[in-house]
């Protein structure tokens, strides 16, 4: 990505920029489980489709298509469920320690004064101006929990919702898997050999375009995020058409 100019660092540097971009920042953004599916949904479906045409199979098209279409429901609610257990995880961690702080701050009100005084103290505040920061977070008690939490815990005060994350990951597992198994249905016309072809395409393609997305993301270059992307997914995907060549001897015809 080019860098900023001069000119633009100002208009990202107005009251209103900056307060755009902080809320901005603390709202919660489901793109990432989505390129997570559909990284996942390419490399595996296409992995399959690989096997399938390294080992030579009779009628290889229709199984690929078969095992393809397993794969993108059954892997793909897999990484569903798996991903909105972690967020229903991370949400009750934070539920926990929040239960937890509350606790401390109504037992031991002072000690956890002192912690806040510490905490900032580390970061260079004194005198005054440490006793006045020190005043106004434990004057509010939510502030107070919300500041134990972040800085002593390490803690996300805002956690994904866990249906909305699970159905985003699903979405992309199922819009991104279904991309190599697409030129399958066309195999009647195309034939076996440019089915197989065409599949190889369409999922090179996925993986390059999920890779650029992924980089404007985290904000990395785009071409070089595009083709990390891509070599991985090939490299998947000539481990599978390895394995398919090997084992494919051991199918009876």
């Amino acid at each position: 990505m080019s860098q900023p100019t001069l000119e633009d660092l100002h208009d990202d540097h107005t009251p209103k920029a900056i307060a755009a971009r902080l809320q901005e920042s603390s709202s919660l953004n489901y793109l990432g489980d989505f390129i997570l599916g559909a990284v996942d949904g390419t490399v595996t479906t296409f992995a399959i489709v690989a096997g399938v045409a390294g080992a030579n199979l009779s009628g290889g098209v229709m199984i690929a298509i078969i095992l393809g279409l397993a794969n993108v429901l059954a892997d793909g609610f897999s990484m569903a469920v798996s991903n909105y257990l972690k967020a229903r995880a991370d949400r009750h961690v934070l539920d926990n320690f929040r239960r937890l702080e509350e606790s401390h701050i109504e037992s031991i009100p002072e000690g956890e004064r002192e912690e806040i005084r510490q905490i900032f103290a580390a970061k260079g505040f004194e005198g005054h101006v440490l006793d006045e920061i020190v005043r106004v977070i434990t004057n509010d008690r939510k502030q107070w929990v919300d500041t134990m939490l972040t800085e002593e815990w390490g803690l996300q005060l805002e956690t994904p919702c866990p249906f909305r994350a699970g159905l985003t990951t699903f979405l992309g597992f199922i819009c991104a898997g279904m991309i190599p198994l697409s030129p399958l249905f066309f195999g009647g016309v195309l034939g076996p050999d440019w089915t197989f072809l065409a599949s190889a395409i369409a999922a090179m393609a996925s993986f390059f375009i999920i890779g650029a997305i992924r980089g404007f993301i985290t904000r990395h270059p785009l071409f070089l995020s595009g083709m990390e992307t891509l070599l991985i997914g090939s490299g998947a995907a000539v481990l599978a058409y390895g394995v398919g060549i090997t084992l494919g001897g051991l199918v009876p015809p």
